[in-house]
């Protein structure tokens, strides 16, 4: 039984006779290639107080392809992070098969304090740059040199923008999607999350039920667990997944030459982060850098050959530079907008714990079954320890009023644990969840694969769904695709 979807004939948003964003080229060459147009959406820093002082939206919009009289409305993405950059995703309706993507405006947006919107929040440029103390805390001294660190980041946010870290939370970017739904005309959206932005998703459709058409969500946060408890469980889901990267290198050690299996790929790793501790390599390469640019391997699939090669050189050829350039890439050395903002959106959104002793204990409870990750991630929320603005409440995620969703997400995804979409499946009782079982990739649709493709080009075509199962599993079972081959 296929669910459906009235497919109601819409005014084109792009119509608009006063239209309060200035529409004018874009920058980035996705954007341009794709015909989007950008421009800046001025809207409340407080939205409980809309005469008050505001900030403004960097917006990009790819106008729909069809004839008016077969257009979906608006299709507002929302990113990643928090902290993540949502302008080029604007751009994401092209890739669908069956142009499925052609009868929507797409609409990319960088939330507040992000890339080109403004103001952009930045505290301490170079804070997650090279040279910075172990993760791994062996004794007081070095774990006191981080929670100084910590609290002299969090000071810095405190100074440099008192007024926006106040107005960071999760329902604030909600509104402002909304505020952008309604600058762009449409009395209703259709919303594409992705990772973080599924949370978005989540907050918004809570909030604004009767407003969201039809939405499509990518790897779904946990509700249950903003945010302490969500880090704590990607700890475990991150380890997980890079012993699962070692298992595949030591099946291709013919190419690589780093261990013929998991368990002597795993030691030559661990002597690696011995290794770079004494003494970091080119003088920068840290055991925190090699870990940083390793995780990438617990996200997606397809960074396997690239970090493959990367740690081959480093280990067996001495090969610094590699791995200093994919750091500077990962990490945006001097640049610490998504940081500050992931920051400021995380630790407001609900009180963390305000006892280190707590952080502590459960770092070192967590490190038992994931050392690779516990701590790093510990220190990377740290800063919430201290931090200035007075948290929230989470918006309590209701999904009961919202129509029909479709869910994705891959079975050993890491950044957002599959049981997290058991969750969102359950609060939403409209929604289909498509699984791939034993993929460990991470809010990368769509991408190449049919079975998972057709199907969001399907229901944002008509509506259709997978037939929603009795019970609390997924709904339909997609293959990943496969693993690479070097």
């Amino acid at each position: 039984m296929v669910t459906l979807l009235a497919a109601t004939v819409l005014a084109p948003a792009a119509r608009a006779e006063s239209a309060p964003v200035a529409w004018g080229p874009c920058h980035d060459f996705i954007l341009i290639i794709s015909g989007a147009k950008c421009g800046l959406l001025t809207v409340p820093l407080d939205h409980g107080d809309p005469t008050g002082p505001t900030v403004q939206l960097a917006l990009a919009r790819v106008l729909h392809k069809v004839p008016d009289s077969q257009y979906q409305g608006l299709l507002i993405t929302a990113p990643g992070g928090p902290g993540g950059s949502g302008l080029d995703l604007a751009a994401t309706g092209a890739r669908l098969p069956n142009h499925a993507g052609d009868a929507y405006d797409w609409i990319g947006f960088d939330p507040r304090g992000v890339g080109s919107s403004v103001p952009k929040l930045t505290c301490q440029a170079d804070y997650m740059d090279f040279n910075r103390p172990s993760y791994l805390p062996l004794n007081a001294t070095q774990t006191q040199a981080w929670l100084d660190r910590a609290q002299t980041y969090a000071d810095a946010c405190a100074a440099a923008n008192p007024a926006l870290i106040q107005h960071m939370r999760t329902e604030d970017t909600a509104r402002d999607m909304d505020s952008i739904r309604a600058a762009l005309g449409g009395a209703t959206t259709s919303l594409y999350g992705f990772s973080y932005g599924t949370y978005l998703a989540q907050v918004y459709s809570s909030l604004f039920p009767q407003r969201v058409r039809r939405m499509v969500l990518d790897s779904s946060v946990d509700p249950r667990g903003v945010f302490y408890q969500d880090n704590l469980d990607q700890d475990l889901a991150f380890d997980r997944n890079l012993r699962l990267w070692f298992g595949w290198l030591a099946e291709h050690d013919a190419v690589y030459h780093l261990g013929a299996t998991d368990k002597a790929v795993e030691k030559v790793f661990n002597d690696q982060l011995l290794k770079t501790a004494q003494a970091p390599a080119g003088g920068v390469i840290g055991p925190d850098e090699l870990m940083d640019v390793v995780q990438q391997s617990a996200y997606y699939q397809l960074s396997w050959l690239t970090l493959g090669n990367a740690l081959s050189k480093f280990v067996n050829q001495g090969d610094w530079q590699t791995m200093k350039s994919l750091f500077a890439s990962i990490d945006g050395v001097g640049d610490d907008n998504g940081y500050a903002v992931y920051l400021a959106v995380q630790c407001t959104d609900v009180q963390w714990p305000t006892s280190w002793q707590q952080w502590q204990s459960d770092a070192w409870q967590t490190f038992k079954q994931a050392p690779y990750f516990a701590w790093g991630n510990a220190w990377l929320n740290a800063p919430c320890v201290f931090w200035h603005a007075k948290a929230g409440k989470p918006v309590p995620v209701d999904g009961r009023r919202v129509g029909g969703v479709l869910m994705i997400d891959e079975t050993l995804d890491a950044a957002t644990p599959f049981t997290g979409s058991l969750e969102v499946r359950r609060r939403y009782p409209g929604a289909s969840l498509i699984a791939e079982p034993g993929g460990t990739s991470h809010a990368v649709t769509p991408r190449g694969d049919a079975c998972v493709d057709n199907r969001i080009a399907a229901y944002l075509g008509t509506g259709a769904l997978p037939p929603r199962k009795h019970g609390d599993g997924p709904d339909l079972a997609c293959q990943p695709l496969p693993r690479p081959v070097p």
